[in-house]
């Protein structure tokens, strides 16, 4: 039976780290049951094992560059972990995880090198810690980064007993000259964008609402998804990483300059595809998105007509189906869906870049600008999805 750790003791009883709810061993048997996952994400530059007070990268790699500059992000997958808690599945979340963290760090051209998680749990289960590491060092294998360490923190009181959350850290390299963001943004350029897999980590607090309300259960098998509720909505994050940045190399090249024709990229997450778009835009400029240039795929069409979600609050919540979108130069916007395309992208042209109009900015809730916190450009979304 599980000891209450706020059960007071009696008097006479001593009291111990596992009174109060800390179980030390297990947490040692986590460690032992994940260790051979994380050092499988190991490269040469990785120093030390699993277990280390500070996880150690090799930093000498770094002297090919001609001014590397470190860019790194961090995250977390917000309330996407109570479904996975609901339905006693956590081989996934880690990827989610590392796909919020490590696609933030690819937008400005930056590799990702390595990455640190952290799980906060109310009990150590070892076998469910174990899942969830599992799945970053398959999040980290997707993206081609070192999991050079971690922590896990039991907290009985704090958090329940099948409780959890997580977050994670990484950092990357850039060259300096290399940078990728608005100010290579030129009226003219295409927006690419390229398929989710999902809802991927953002917005579960509008599905979990949506699906409570119409009483759904996560097992519910539903016919247009193919499988459970539950099923597809722990559906992990799509990894870009890897496909940004062949794109990169193959357009761009190992050089620098003020003309390279991937201007830059914006991941999807939460806001929507207007806002994150909008924050890699310059002053002046905005995309026109077309919105019959992809159909919603059936997950975000089963939440807006469940919930009678209005369009507006859905695109300034969930991905609806875009992920991560390039902006290009427009001479070579065919290749760049090529190269994706052949890197296992679902990629199309959905808008261009021009500078912004009267007419535009008074689209109403269609057009957004300066969005979360960026004074930047602006996004407008045209017509009806197909």
């Amino acid at each position: 039976m599980t000891q209450n750790p706020n059960a007071q003791p009696s008097a006479d009883a001593p009291i111990t780290y596992a009174t109060a709810g800390v179980d030390v061993e297990a947490g040692d048997r986590a460690v032992e049951l994940m260790k051979d996952a994380v050092k499988a994400t190991h490269t040469p530059e990785v120093l030390g094992g699993v277990g280390g007070f500070a996880g150690m990268w090799d930093a000498s790699a770094l002297t090919g560059y001609r001014k590397p500059l470190l860019a790194t992000s961090t995250d977390g997958v917000g309330t996407k972990v109570a479904i996975a808690q609901a339905m006693d599945k956590h081989d996934t979340i880690g990827q989610d995880l590392v796909g919020m963290v490590v696609d933030d760090i690819v937008v400005v051209g930056a590799k990702p090198l390595f990455m640190t998680d952290y799980i906060a749990c109310g009990k150590v289960v070892p076998e469910r810690i174990a899942d969830i590491v599992r799945g970053v060092a398959e999040g980290c294998r997707l993206a081609d980064t070192a999991l050079v360490g971690g922590e896990t923190a039991e907290h009985p009181g704090l958090l329940g007993e099948h409780e959890y959350d997580v977050a994670g850290a990484a950092t990357g390299v850039v060259e300096a000259d290399g940078v990728l963001g608005a100010e290579r943004v030129a009226a003219g350029d295409v927006v690419i964008g390229m398929a989710s897999s999902g809802i991927h980590s953002n917005g579960y607090s509008l599905v979990r609402r949506v699906v409570g309300a119409a009483g759904w259960d996560w097992d519910r098998h539903v016919e247009e998804f193919g499988r459970t509720l539950g099923e597809e909505l722990l559906e992990p994050t799509r990894i870009y990483t890897r496909a940004c940045l062949d794109l990169v190399e193959r357009l761009n090249g190992t050089g620098g300059g003020s003309d390279l024709p991937v201007r830059g990229f914006s991941h999807v997450t939460g806001g929507g595809l207007a806002a994150n778009l909008a924050r890699v835009l310059p002053q002046g400029l905005m995309a026109t998105v077309e919105r019959d240039t992809w159909s919603l795929p059936p997950v975000f069409r089963t939440v807006a007509e469940l919930g009678r979600v209005p369009q507006a609050d859905l695109e300034r919540t969930l991905n609806l189906g875009v992920g991560m979108v390039a902006v290009v130069d427009p001479q070579v916007a065919d290749k760049a869906i090529s190269v994706l395309s052949a890197a296992g992208m679902d990629a199309w042209q959905m808008g261009r870049i021009s500078t912004i109009t009267d007419e535009a900015a008074a689209a109403g809730e269609d057009f957004v600008q300066g969005a979360k916190g960026v004074d930047g450009g602006a996004v407008l979304m045209r017509g009806q999805y197909a």
